[in-house]
């Protein structure tokens, strides 16, 4: 189940940001700062501990979907993950992984999500 987490740090012109983790997702949110009640994007990163996804929506953009390079090919060195573009979304499967995760988060954002998610299903 997500929760989120307390004390996020925030970002200058990212709007405010909340962020809600599980073993499969991150959920990162962000809201207008004048508008709190209005959500402007999100990223639900998926699959963290396999093969690292990251499916974007803003909303004047739309989606982007990406893997996450997570830089440690080197054992000695200590990289920044970057997102790289990436294929397929399997869309069916976050739908139902995240409606399953979601029960305890805001139904706002919740519903959002699912929302923006079965745009993608079709």
């Amino acid at each position: 189940m997500l929760k989120e987490l307390p004390n996020v740090s925030q970002h200058e012109g990212e709007g405010h940001r909340r962020w809600f983790v599980d073993d499969y997702f991150d959920l990162i949110v962000w809201h207008e700062l004048d508008h709190p009640d209005q959500i402007v994007g999100f990223q639900l990163c998926y699959d963290k501990a396999h093969d690292e996804h990251a499916l974007t929506w803003r909303r004047h953009v739309g989606f982007r979907h990406h893997g996450i390079d997570d830089g440690a090919q080197n054992p000695i060195a200590n990289r920044t993950p970057v997102l790289v573009p990436d294929g397929v979304v399997p869309i069916q499967d976050l739908h139902r992984r995240f409606t399953a995760a979601c029960a305890d988060i805001d139904p706002a954002i919740a519903r959002l999500v699912l929302e923006r998610l079965q745009e993608l299903l079709g």
